[in-house]
This record gives structure tokens, sequence and C-alpha cells, in this order.
């Protein structure tokens, strides 16, 4: 199985960029921890701060991966480019968050991802990667 983590702006500083509502762990050591506790799956990251990229990434990866899990960053809430790159591939999409956004500011409570995935995830911390994961497992 295939696997991509696709994230969005701002989440190359995980660790270090509000703790208190990110944690303190970096990506890298959080992907580190997926890919031993699962190696039956092929998993990649990528991660960009330019929307462009991220829709060059999809595009390049959606017709040969299992699955993408998206974290799109504050481009969830903007961006119509990513939403149509999503419906322009095969490969089935699970929007992710740290965060509750609902429990945030307002105008993080619109999603143009949401309707163009197959499932969203928010909430559970850096955990609620793995959940996305765990859900293409048992599909």
């Amino acid at each position: 199985m295939k696997i991509a983590i696709i994230n969005g702006p701002n989440l190359n500083l995980l660790g270090k960029r509000e703790p208190e509502i990110y944690g303190n762990q970096t990506f890298e050591q959080l992907f580190y921890n997926l890919q031993r506790k699962y190696p039956e799956v092929e998993l990649i990251y990528f991660q960009s701060n330019i929307e462009g990229e991220i829709i060059n990434k999809i595009h390049e990866i959606g017709f040969d991966f299992d699955g993408i899990i998206l974290n799109a960053g504050a481009y969830t809430h903007t961006s119509i480019a990513i939403a149509d790159a999503i419906k322009s591939i095969q490969s089935p999409v699970i929007e992710v968050h740290i965060s509750n956004t609902f429990a945030r500011e307002t105008f993080r409570h619109q999603s143009y991802i949401s309707p163009v995935s197959s499932g969203i995830i928010l909430g559970f911390g850096m955990k609620s990667y793995e959940l996305a994961l765990l859900s293409f497992l048992k599909n």
C-alpha cells in the first residue's frame, strides 16, 4: 500500500510553532514513528508553503497512490485550486487537521477541501495522521 502525506503552509514549523495548539513533536519525528509502526505501508511525505507545489504533488501521485492524507493548513479555507486538484485525481484523500478547527477562529470553520475528500479527521493532535492512515488500512 502506498500512502502520501502532504502538509501545507507553516506545518514545516511543527514542534516550534504554537506548541499549545500543535504540540512539541516535529513532523519528522511523527513520520519516522509511523514508518516504524506500519512497515507494510510505503509512506512518502511532502510539505510546501506554496499552493502550486501542493497542486503539482497531488497531480503527480494522484493516480498511483492508494491514498493521500492532506493537511492543507490555511489553504483549506482559501484554495479552490487544491479542491479542484483533488477532484481531478483517482486516489482518495483524507483531510486532516491537528487542531479542532471548529473550536478556533470563525474563518477556519469553512473548508474547500472537505466536500471533495473521502473523510475528515481533526482535533486529535498529531494522532490525527495515524487515524487517517488506519482508515486506509481498514478499507
